[in-house]
């Protein structure tokens, strides 16, 4: 007899002399009584064994009533412990405690059942994701061995059997240090880059993991590009066929004209006009040019401390057509270009002036900080912004004279600062409001 029965025969013994010695007492009365009343001793002893047999089948009843539920709730527990949750106790009711645990043990394997498809489901539909996205993604454990790829990491690496590789052999190990996310080169055998790297951990049977997910922007960076060499050739070819129109008509009446013969009396002062024109025209190209070139070649900031409001007054003080209010911050110091942020917020308060002195308004300028960045405001009382959309479009401009540069120079130094300028008109009031927000660090 194996251990494990003997415990079980140990178990229900006990469970049968509980059982007895519950019943004892009765017995023993129902026995008293017998032996000591008139009947005869036929009688006496055939009582005593119908009393004795009702004992001993009434304990053993019991015992089964008990013992049999008991082993039932037994192997309902193995059965959900070894995720079989297909088997129900029957005769589950709530009369009785052990008939209510058996009840609120078949509903617990109908809850299990019905959470372990939802989780096989959902597995399932992920697998099916991992594999089907043009995005290469890769695990590792510990010691730096592939524990998963799906098939864009196999195809980028050029081979399937890739589980249990060092990172070092795969040409991955410089994908688990450093920053993430961030954009690097890598060459491999399915691609040559550039990639979008992004890392996160996870646990898989309590057992640490790093989560390298690769994308090729390649094709994205590729019809970026395509657009903005569109954007350059619209923006250069209109302002170049502006001056080049009047320039080419002009050149052909001035030829007509030397062409002539006699030629007429006012012909000089006609040639004179004409080339003052050509000229006109000219320096306006030139500057057009001077000024993308301005524009495409922002040097790179050199930072240094800049006091926030320092350089807010002293803009608001350069600003003479109107006075410029200035509602004052938490003093702040920052890592800038000096130079820099003072160009930007000089275009912002110059086009909040221009904007005001239409309406005949003021212009509020400010800053507020949290604990992450420095927020300038510029405020105006103007019309408000007609065409918010093409705002930072180089060279638009709703000025007369504007050369359409201003705002857009100012975002590059904000971003070049890794900061950001946003315009748009104010709420619940006429006029427009400038944010350009900072990183204090």
């Amino acid at each position: 007899m194996t251990a494990k029965r003997r415990r079980q025969a140990t178990h229900d013994e006990r469970i049968l002399g509980l059982a007895l010695l519950a019943a004892l007492p009765a017995a023993a009365v129902a026995l008293v009584l017998l032996w000591t009343g008139d009947y005869s001793a036929k009688v006496q002893w055939t009582l005593s064994l119908l009393v004795v047999g009702t004992w001993l089948g009434a304990s053993a009843a019991l015992r089964e009533r008990v013992v049999r539920p008991l082993q039932t709730l037994a192997n309902l527990l193995a059965a959900l412990r070894e995720g079989d949750f297909t088997i129900r106790a029957r005769h589950a009711r709530n009369e009785d405690p052990l008939g209510a645990a058996l009840a609120e043990v078949n509903l617990l394997g109908q809850t299990l059942r019905t959470q372990r498809l939802g989780a096989l489901e959902a597995s399932e539909l992920l697998a099916r994701v991992m594999e089907e996205i043009d995005v290469a993604v890769f695990a590792f454990d510990e010691e730096r061995r592939l524990r998963l790829a799906n098939r864009a990491g196999e195809r980028l690496l050029g081979r399937g059997d890739v589980l249990g590789t060092p990172a070092a052999e795969l040409g991955l190990a410089a994908c688990l240090h450093g920053d993430a996310p961030r954009t690097m080169v890598l060459p491999f055998p399915g691609g040559q880059g550039p990639w979008e790297l992004r890392r996160g951990s996870f646990r898989q049977e309590g057992l640490p993991h790093e989560l390298v997910v690769l994308t090729d922007v390649s094709r994205a960076l590729r019809e970026e590009e395509l657009r903005a060499w569109q954007r350059l050739v619209r923006v250069l070819g209109h302002e170049i066929n502006n001056s080049l129109t009047p320039i080419q008509s002009i050149a052909l009446s001035l030829r007509q004209l030397l062409g002539r013969s006699p030629r007429p009396e006012d012909w000089e002062e006609d040639t004179k006009r004409g080339l003052e024109v050509v000229e006109r025209r000219a320096e306006a190209l030139s500057r057009f040019m001077t000024s993308y070139t301005r524009l495409a070649r922002l040097p790179r900031p050199r930072r240094g401390p800049v006091d926030v409001g320092a350089w807010v007054r002293r803009t608001a003080e350069l600003e003479k057509r109107l006075p410029v209010q200035v509602d004052a911050g938490p003093d702040v110091v920052i890592q800038a270009d000096g130079d820099q942020l003072d160009q930007l917020l000089i275009n912002l308060v110059r086009n909040a002036a221009d904007a005001a002195l239409e309406t005949g308004g003021g212009v509020t300028l400010g800053w507020h900080t949290s604990s992450a960045q420095v927020t300038v405001t510029v405020a105006d009382d103007g019309p408000g912004l007609s065409d918010g959309g093409n705002l930072f479009v180089p060279f638009f401009t709703t000025k007369p004279g504007g050369s359409g540069i201003g705002l857009v120079l100012s975002r590059q130094i904000a971003e070049a600062h890794r900061g950001t300028l946003a315009l748009e008109n104010r709420a619940g009031t006429r006029g427009a409001e400038a944010r350009l927000t900072l990183p204090r660090a």
